[in-house]
């Protein structure tokens, strides 16, 4: 067997192939060319361990190489200076290290980011302490300017309206880490909800949703604004452009699980954005519990209890069993009046907030769900995101999905009506339209990192807009590099009739809001190099959701791609055979007729097509399923002779119709994948 093809068959590279063999006992030199069959069926065998061991010695390696690089930043005691906000970029500048590097430090801490968002200082010195930099806040450094201009009085505008507005319901972010109960939490509020009021008014949408509690003792109503994971993507980023999203914090911690990585993230981020917390101890019906052992754990992160002399409320719950979720409610009611005074909007002015979710629906185009936050959003207001004008405000929908003509300050709303999807945590601000450009969908395409999206189709494009079909992919990775280079791929399969529009992405496992996604929006759940979670799993199983994983690249690709070219319309091929004059009726029937003719042109073949020709229009079709020449039944009638057909057909022929045979062949279109 040639080296080139078992390194083909294997996924590796011919070279490094080459320079592993040896070491695992195969005598194959450097510059082999060919390889004996007996020798390669063994290293195919073997080939399974052998790349383990390899990746394992290569991950191992990489690991001492970065615990030495970082004591050796450790030793050296330089310290990094770093201004309150700075744009991810200028951090990597200043670390001196990769952009894709510092990118993913970022996503390990709960970031989603790119290389042009800002960043504040607390969150940049977290990340360079964590790679082993010595930070200082730096003096006399000015703070970096965003532009538009309208990002940069975001925030006071909802400063504003915090002290001169009138009341608007409190915003609710849940954080945790993976496992101890967010989504079960959500569940339960829900739940609850139905069973207080019996007209529910709590249809999620993704991204944010709303519900109504009846406090207790008051028994007045309040809507409570929670978001969903996806908003908290939304608050990371917008918290790093200096304007606040949520209002309460809700951090859930599994009280037989205690304080994890992803715990310590959330509570960084709540102090930087400095919200009052709730913390949910969650699953205290387990027998493994130990809620002192969690406290004692929050306690060392600067979370202390309210009943240990802090400030920060704790209830015991079980999201499972909807234990004491009434008491939680209770509690975010008490620490929304205690911040009253900031939870207020001015309903008054043009509408700003900020983008939770977005994707392209293949019925409505690009819509968008937004959490208004100042202001109120009308119908036909224009669209301003980051200063661009991406088209107005068509249709409104609520999180019940009933039409809305206007939305109000702290109310999700699904938008229709963007010539192009925003992307999460982007600002929607009317009130800029008058400094707003109109946006370039020529760049913004260009710009995209994602799946290719087709823009609305523009007057006369109608019909080719709706004849183009879509494969929907909900992609989570294990790597940001992985998922980047997953998602440039898919975007060179092109095609005037179909493509891959990515509805979700994403790292780490799969989740019950990404089956959630997939199964509203008809996706397939592609994972690489990732698992799903034990609700995920269940929740495929009961919503029918497909699910598919991967471990190489080009098995994704290829497979993406079969998917593709099973939506192609084929190509229809026609070829004309001959005509036949009808001369005799000699049977006729609801569905066919026996009649007799004479060949006048070309042949006639058994089972062809028949166009039926009367004073020269084309007036119905057919097929013959049967030719007969004499008593004998022929597959073929060639010119100038007379015959019985047998024609299956609703149309009643008379003599003097022309039967115009033909025949279609289908050929299936192939998709190239471009450079």
């Amino acid at each position: 067997m040639n080296v080139t093809e078992l390194a083909r068959q294997l996924k590796v590279h011919p070279v490094k192939l080459l320079q592993i063999l040896p070491e695992f006992g195969f005598d194959i030199g450097a510059r082999a060319v060919k390889i004996d069959d007996r020798v390669a069926q063994q290293i195919q065998r073997d080939w399974r361990r052998m790349k383990f061991t390899i990746e394992e010695r290569e991950r191992k390696e990489k690991e001492k190489e970065k615990e030495l690089e970082k004591q050796q930043r450790q030793e050296s005691g330089i310290v990094i200076e770093l201004p309150q906000v700075l744009t991810v970029r200028e951090l990597a500048d200043r670390l001196n290290i990769p952009i894709n590097k510092l990118i993913l430090e970022l996503m390990k801490n709960g970031i989603l980011t790119n290389q042009n968002e800002r960043i504040d200082h607390d969150s940049a010195s977290l990340i360079a302490e964590g790679l082993g930099f010595k930070t200082a806040e730096a003096s006399n450094v000015p703070v970096v300017q965003e532009d538009p201009t309208h990002l940069q009085n975001l925030e006071k505008i909802l400063q504003q309206g915090g002290t001169d507005g009138t009341s608007r319901p409190p915003v609710i972010v849940v954080m945790g880490h993976v496992d101890h109960g967010k989504t079960k939490l959500l569940d339960a509020i829900r739940s609850t909800n139905v069973i207080a009021s019996e007209a529910g008014g709590i249809t999620q949408h993704i991204g944010a949703y709303q519900v109504e509690w009846t406090a207790p003792k008051t028994k007045q109503k309040t809507k409570l604004t929670f978001i969903d994971t996806p908003g908290h993507e939304a608050f990371t980023v917008m918290r790093s452009r200096g304007a606040k999203v949520a209002d309460i914090a809700i951090l859930v911690v599994a009280a037989d699980d205690g304080v994890k990585p992803q715990t310590i993230e959330a509570i960084n981020i709540i102090k930087a954005a400095k919200l009052p917390v709730i913390v949910a101890l969650n699953k205290i019906d387990k027998e493994s519990a130990d809620p002192q052992k969690a406290r004692t754990e929050l306690s060392k992160q600067g979370i202390i209890p309210d009943d240990w002399g802090g400030d920060v409320p704790m209830v015991e719950i079980s999201a499972k069993n909807n234990l004491n979720i009434d008491k939680l409610l209770d509690t975010i009611l008490l620490v929304a009046e205690m911040q009253a005074e900031t939870i207020k909007a001015d309903a008054n002015r043009k509408a700003a907030g900020t983008v939770i979710e977005a994707h392209v629906d293949k019925g409505q185009g690009p819509v968008a769900t937004v959490l208004v936050q100042t202001g109120t959003l009308k119908v036909n207001d224009p669209l301003v995101v980051n200063g661009e004008i991406y088209g107005k405000v068509r249709a409104m929908k609520n999180y019940r999905g009933d039409d809305m003509s206007e939305a109000t300050p702290s109310t999700p709303v699904r938008i229709l009506g963007f010539k192009l999807a925003p992307r999460v945590g982007d600002i929607l601000d009317v009130g800029s339209a008058g400094t707003a450009t109109e946006i370039n969908l020529k760049t913004k395409r260009a710009q995209s990192t994602g799946a290719e999206q087709r823009p609305i189709a523009a007057a006369g494009d109608t019909e080719a807009e709706e004849n183009y079909k879509t494969f929907n992919l909900v992609i989570k990775a294990d790597m940001l590099g992985s998922l980047e280079a997953i998602t440039s791929s898919l975007e060179k399969i092109k095609n005037d009739e179909v493509g891959v529009k990515v509805v979700g992405k994403g790292l780490g496992n799969i989740t019950a809001d990404d089956v959630s996604l997939a199964s509203a929006t008809g996706s397939v759940i592609v994972g690489f190099n990732v698992a799903t979670t034990s609700v995920a799993n269940e929740m495929m199983q009961n919503t029918g959701v497909q699910f598919k994983q991967y471990k190489v690249i080009y098995d994704l690709l290829n497979y993406a791609q079969e998917e593709l070219e099973k939506l192609l319309n084929p190509i229809l091929i026609v070829t004309e055979l001959g005509n036949l004059k009808v001369m005799a009726i000699f049977r006729t029937e609801k569905n066919y007729m026996i009649v007799g003719g004479r060949v006048e042109m070309g042949k006639l073949l058994k089972d062809c097509k028949i166009r039926v020709k009367r004073n020269g229009e084309i007036i119905g079709k057919g097929a013959l399923s049967h030719l007969q020449t004499g008593k004998q039944e022929v597959k073929s009638v060639p010119e100038g002779t007379e015959c019985g057909v047998h024609f299956d057909g609703k149309i009643k022929l008379e003599v003097g119709d022309v039967l115009e045979a033909y025949k279609e062949e289908k050929k299936e279109k192939k998709l190239v994948l471009t450079a």
